[in-house]
């Protein structure tokens, strides 16, 4: 290794260490389900984004499985060679129903939907209104297509309309657009959807609702945009195949002729590998027992309440979630990753979520009960936040 790479990797992690920012990755043995195994530790898992417990669903491993018997285990090219098979139509064909619109494209990933969508649409001559709280992959999206990206505060629609009226009035810029994410993960709360098609109707932008939180936890499944019934006002609906729906992938799902353009002119598109046929048909599967069933989401919401309700009368700062995602906000860096620390050692992992992907001072360990977590877990999970919060003064 070079000198200066040495020196430079010894400093800086010794810095994020010094100063409760370094992240410890633990290798789960076996599935990642409602309880998982980490060493020789059983612990109650309050970190997955397995929302509705697809991920370890046996009629999507059973379907995984017949698609590798038909299909293989990999697409074998680009997408726009030889790789797109089939099943890719189909489960397109799927997304597109499910989201309510004419087309949809599928991804390797959730971030590969906004490294390819954003940078295939916006240019230098265009700008970007980006709520400050969204996602890494929306921010780097918008860095990768060179437009001037204005950010304006979150949630908050006056701030838009301002920001929006300045940039349209500039006359600096050939397109505008709008980009939100549908629920904002580390908070659990919504976005203001109806506001803020007002405002892009109003000065004309183009509207970008990235739901990879939103879709199977609201609008009975169907995600953010449905919840609030504008599937024919968003221009741009982005989601994942990893989250709720168990898999791995991502989308965009819009108008014909958008899905026709990124298919043409969308870089992750063009230059990788398309999904494997196990993940499609499992993907396909997933989508279509949403579509035909509210069980798992029903009972994903009533874990979601049940648990935020224990959180809240012990005393702990959940924040101003709408969601079933439950933040438990405790502050300083060094606490944070300590009280998760605590929390393992008697039996939940909840990982420490802390700068850079909260603000500093806003340490918080990120809850996530599934519809897969039954009653008694939530409750023993519940028994050791108040021991662990009172032993270590966060609650009193």
């Amino acid at each position: 290794m070079s000198k200066v790479l040495d020196e430079f990797l010894q400093e800086n992690l010794e810095d994020l260490k010094s100063r409760g920012l370094y992240n410890v990755i633990d290798p789960v043995q076996g599935a990642n389900g409602p309880i998982i195994t980490i060493g020789d530790k059983q612990l109650i898992n309050l970190s997955s984004n397995n929302y509705l417990g697809l991920a370890t669903n046996e009629r999507l491993k059973e379907v995984a499985k017949k698609a590798i018997d038909s299909h293989g285990v990999g697409a074998g090219a680009v997408r726009t060679i030889n790789g797109t098979l089939d099943l890719h139509v189909k489960l397109e064909e799927k997304i597109a129903e499910f989201k309510g619109t004419e087309a949809a494209i599928a991804y390797q990933s959730g971030f590969n939907c906004n490294m390819a969508a954003i940078s295939a649409v916006m240019d230098k001559n265009d700008a970007i209104l980006s709520d400050e709280l969204n996602h890494a992959s929306i921010i780097d999206g918008c860095r990768l297509s060179k437009a001037k990206i204005i950010r304006f505060n979150h949630s908050d629609m006056d701030d838009l309309r301002t920001k929006a009226k300045e940039a349209k009035e500039s006359g600096q810029y050939k397109k505008i657009m709008v980009i939100t994410d549908g629920v904002f993960s580390m908070d659990g709360d919504i976005a203001k959807l109806p506001e803020i098609v007002e405002i892009a109707e109003e000065f004309d932008l183009i509207t970008y609702v990235d739901d990879a939180h939103g879709s199977g936890v609201l609008g009975k499944g169907a995600g953010t945009v449905k919840h609030f019934g504008l599937q024919d006002k968003v221009d741009f609906q982005i989601g994942t195949l990893s989250k709720a729906i168990g898999v791995v992938g991502g989308y965009v799902a819009g108008k014909q002729m958008l899905i026709d353009w990124l298919k043409v002119r969308s870089r992750p598109f063009l230059f990788s590998t398309a999904l494997t046929p196990a993940d499609v048909a499992a993907c396909t599967e997933a989508i279509d027992m949403l579509m035909n069933s509210t069980e798992l989401h029903d009972r994903l919401w009533e874990n979601g309440n049940y648990f935020k309700k224990g959180l809240k009368s012990l005393g702990f700062d959940i924040g101003e979630s709408e969601t079933p995602i439950t933040p438990c906000i405790i502050g300083e860096e060094k606490l944070t990753q300590q009280f998760s620390k605590r929390l393992y050692e008697e039996g939940v992992y909840a990982k420490a979520i802390v700068f850079p992907t909260v603000p500093r001072g806003t340490g918080r360990v990120r809850n996530m009960p599934t519809a897969a977590h039954t009653k008694e877990m939530l409750d023993k999970a519940l028994e050791i936040y108040e021991k662990v919060g009172k032993e270590m003064g966060v609650i009193s």
